[in-house]
């Protein structure tokens, strides 16, 4: 009989970007540290994805826990066949990433200058978080939430 598996961790989330160096410098400027860069080709990883024969660069970054990563992507073959980086925040499907931060304006200003842009505007969650959607490097959209009080959302799903 075999033993029932258990999730152990989430490892990482995936996303498919034209510019790598340009998202590495995006994702390290909001905090998360490069922890390694590589490709993958060949067969044996076409395989997994159903694509064939394919060549990636893939670079992770991670969180500064160490618990949390992306792995950013690019595609050199076969090509992107679809671009999803400008559906709104109500597309079906995945859509984007959220990251607590610890000072919301200090860090809008920074990634201004890698070509973030505010989607609608800062605003506050009850007396719990300041936040903001914003289109990043690669047009990617990115949460960032300024928590304000120890009372998290977690707390008032505990409550419903």
């Amino acid at each position: 009989m075999l033993k029932k598996s258990s999730l152990m961790e989430m490892h990482n989330v995936g996303i498919v970007v034209e510019s790598l160096d340009n998202a590495i410098a995006f994702f390290e400027e909001i905090g998360l540290n490069l922890e390694g860069r590589m490709m993958v080709e060949g067969e044996w990883a076409g395989r997994v994805t159903g694509l064939g024969n394919q060549s990636v660069e893939i670079a992770i970054m991670v969180t500064p826990d160490g618990h949390s990563r992306i792995e950013l992507s690019r595609f050199i073959n076969p090509k992107p066949i679809a671009d999803h980086r400008t559906a709104p925040v109500n597309a079906l499907g995945y859509l984007r990433i959220m990251f607590r931060v610890d000072n919301l304006d200090e860090l809008l200003i920074r990634l201004k200058k890698h070509g973030a842009n505010i989607v609608g505007e800062v605003v506050q969650f009850e007396d719990m978080y300041r936040l903001c959607y914003i289109r990043g490097a690669e047009n990617l959209l990115i949460g960032l939430a300024e928590q304000i009080s120890s009372k998290t959302s977690t707390d008032i799903l505990k409550n419903t």
